[in-house]
């Protein structure tokens, strides 16, 4: 085949693949939790919400659920090198700050062992501990809290156990 024309087939195919991509960035977006836009432009990150205090701790929906953080981490230093976090909620340092201290589980390697310091796996706090901050939902939820099941749970069974004494004294 001749090498021009194999040169102009594969410009026109580059100069085809970017005008494709220029229109696919600039393609409108899907709206999903917050609106749009396009690949091509930037849009504005939202201003971060106040953080909520609760007044009293608020209650786990489900076993070992991590616990929600009650303050603001805005500007909290979590590095490889150091963790604020700790200055409160290490062994040596809650009873003067307290804080409550890091859990027990924090201190186990993947084996169980305990050790003397917080686990390397455990270290970066914000991987499973959040602040809560004053928001609209969403999306719904049909989410229920671990008491609720459980009194689903026993409304269900008590139906079931009248049922069953029922059918037992009508066979009679």
């Amino acid at each position: 085949m001749n090498k021009k024309l194999v040169f102009m087939v594969l410009l026109s195919a580059v100069a085809s693949f970017m005008v494709w991509a220029d229109n696919s960035l600039n393609a409108p977006a899907l709206d999903g939790v917050r609106s749009g836009g396009t690949l091509a432009n930037d849009t504005p990150a939202p201003n971060i919400p106040a953080t909520v205090t609760p007044l009293k701790k608020p209650m786990r929906n489900y076993p070992d659920q991590p616990p929600t953080i009650p303050h603001s981490v805005e500007r909290y230093q979590l590095t490889k090198n150091f963790n604020q976090c700790l200055t409160c909620h290490s062994r040596a340092r809650s009873p003067d700050s307290g804080a409550p201290m890091v859990s027990i589980t924090h201190y186990l390697d993947r084996d169980h062992q305990i050790l003397a310091a917080v686990s390397p796996r455990r270290y970066f706090c914000l991987q499973c501990h959040v602040p809560q901050h004053a928001v609209e939902q969403a999306t719904g939820s049909n989410f229920k809290g671990i008491e609720a099941v459980l009194a689903e749970s026993q409304k269900n069974n008590a139906g079931k156990s009248k049922h069953n004494n029922s059918q037992v004294q009508e066979t009679e």
